[in-house]
């Protein structure tokens, strides 16, 4: 249609993180319609990534869908992760999600914490 803009994703997920997506999805204890991705205040940073079940949307959230995965954004947490890119790295101490932030200004020792700058709203 004329005059309509693309919407921007929030979010992209690498193809690691869209299997173990589907694969949380597939193996959860209980009916889930994706994960769901925030931001909490805390650690030494000042804020931490959060990832929990998604049993449906909620009012606000945003929903991306890529390579097959659904993830919800809480809506507090879209300025912070616009840009990101949610990876999933496996290496011989951990497994886990890694969020490529262009908003993150730094990260504590440990990468528990995180300081992130919200992005500056869209224009229009």
């Amino acid at each position: 249609m004329a005059g309509q803009r693309a919407k921007l994703q929030v979010m992209s997920l690498t193809d690691a993180a869209a299997t173990r997506v589907r694969d949380i999805m597939a193996k959860a204890d209980r009916p889930v319609a994706g994960i769901r991705v925030g931001i909490s205040k805390g650690g030494c940073a000042g804020m931490s990534y959060k990832v929990e079940y998604a049993e449906a949307a909620k009012p606000g959230d945003e929903i991306v869908e890529d390579k097959g995965a659904r993830v919800f954004v809480d809506p507090t947490a879209i300025l912070f992760l616009l840009g990101t890119q949610m990876d999933y790295k496996v290496d011989k101490l951990a497994a886990q999600f890694v969020f490529n932030n262009p908003n993150q200004t730094s990260a504590c020792g440990c990468g528990e914490s995180v300081a992130i700058t919200p992005a500056p709203a869209p224009a229009g």
